[in-house]
């Protein structure tokens, strides 16, 4: 199976505009067939879901797909697919539900690692009930959560742990399913943040040992939204405050109004470009004719492995410049972690490098990025550093490009 970047970013409008783009991890852009997508169900014969004629019909379709696609995608039941505004949203919603059940004595375990919406939603809770948050560190000189500083943590009083699979900022990865048996344990759930992850790892949600995981398909080339992914018969279990009329079934009963049908279908045509990054000719870039032979979930497993081995390859290549760069600090030290770079200059500013990247029509944003726990432990305060993600259109000319401006910026030629 091929990997050909060159045709897949032909699927690309936006690359046409010339810039080399490394701000993947926080949005990446989007393929011409996912907006073909959402167009098509937006303008075509639409209204609320039924089975009485096709506008009805579309909406319905556009639903089914939707779960049936982020089921695939994310190795669960489609009744466990709860679409939200955002991954915030959803995590602030369920932060409210399940605390209902919390009160004081009872704890919750939050790391200075994660994005702070997968802090702050769980602090807020434990704050309004009376219940303890506990706070789990990562090293800032090795970029490591190592097991033992969340599971130490955890006791007969746990009732929740929040745990990114993969920081958005510095791209650890932590051990996600030993931190989740060691909670289970003594009966607590586990809420992972799975948005940056699910951008370089095909999301698994057994294998992480997830009660919760939420992604954000506008991270892997779909359109602004969020997702949560569950068990069905966990979800079953927690009571939202809703309306009367709503329905109160699984999972519909958290998805408050209308679904944005249009969205739901841009999503799904997200997961079957992803699907399809592996195929050789047309195939790369996402097009119907797919192999019948194979599942979508093991053609996602087949384009993530050679999506692993196209970003490790650019990846190797972008830290070795770095490294003949000088006074650049690499915080992205960890074993395990995404291709996501984090950077500061001795004597630069970070965002004045940005800016002069954005110059020569790179861009790579300076930022917290909302990780703001773990950019001041790394001592980066509130202005965070420089970031540099690869994205599944990434290229070498890209790479070039960075390395070039990056130099320039610093005062220092490449040869």
């Amino acid at each position: 199976m091929a990997y050909d970047v060159a045709h897949i970013r032909s699927g690309f409008p936006s690359l046409e505009s010339g810039w080399a783009q490394f701000d993947g991890p926080g949005g990446t852009q989007t393929p011409r067939v996912v907006g073909e997508a959402v167009a098509s169900v937006l303008t075509g014969p639409l209204s609320n879901r039924g089975t009485i004629g096709v506008s009805e019909e579309r909406a319905e379709a556009a639903v089914h797909g939707f779960r049936l696609a982020m089921a695939d995608f994310a190795n669960a039941h489609p009744r466990g697919i709860v679409h939200g505004r955002s991954a915030t949203q959803l995590t602030y919603d369920f932060a409210r539900h399940l605390s209902k059940g919390w009160g004081e004595g009872d704890e919750v375990i939050v790391t200075s690692l994660d994005h702070d919406s997968n802090i702050r939603p769980w602090v807020q809770a434990a704050e309004r009930v009376g219940a303890t948050v506990r706070w789990a560190e990562f090293d800032p000189s090795t970029g490591e959560l190592p097991v033992e500083a969340v599971t130490s943590l955890i006791g007969e009083r746990t009732r929740l742990v929040a745990v990114t699979a993969a920081s958005n900022l510095i791209g650890t990865m932590p051990d996600v399913a030993a931190i989740a048996s060691a909670a289970h344990a003594v009966g607590a759930l586990v809420w992972v943040d799975g948005v940056h992850f699910s951008a370089h790892e095909l999301p698994d949600l057994d294998a992480l040992g997830a009660d919760f995981l939420t992604c954000s398909p506008y991270k892997f080339l779909g359109p602004h939204c969020g997702v949560l992914v569950s068990r069905p018969e966990l979800l079953e279990t927690i009571a939202p405050d809703k309306l009367l009329p709503a329905t109160d079934v699984v999972p519909e009963r958290f998805e408050f109004g209308t679904l944005p049908y249009e969205l739901l279908a841009g999503v799904t045509a997200a997961v079957d470009v992803l699907a399809g990054l592996a195929a050789s000719g047309p195939d790369a870039a996402g097009s119907e004719a797919t192999d019948a032979a194979h599942s979508r979930r093991e053609r996602l497993q087949a384009s993530y492995a050679a999506l692993h081995e196209h970003e490790e390859r650019l990846w190797l290549r972008l830290e070795a410049a770095l490294a003949e760069l000088p006074g650049v600090t690499l915080h992205s030290r960890a074993d395990r972690r995404t291709p996501t770079l984090l950077l500061s200059f001795a004597g630069h500013e970070a965002s004045v490098v940005t800016e002069r990247l954005a110059a020569g029509r790179v861009l790579a944003p300076s930022s917290n990025f909302y990780a703001l726990e773990a950019s001041r432990r790394l001592g980066l305060g509130d202005a965070g550093g420089l970031r540099v993600g690869l994205a599944p259109y990434t290229d070498d000319d890209d790479i070039d490009r960075l390395v070039a401006g990056l130099a320039a910026a610093l005062g220092t030629p490449v040869e």
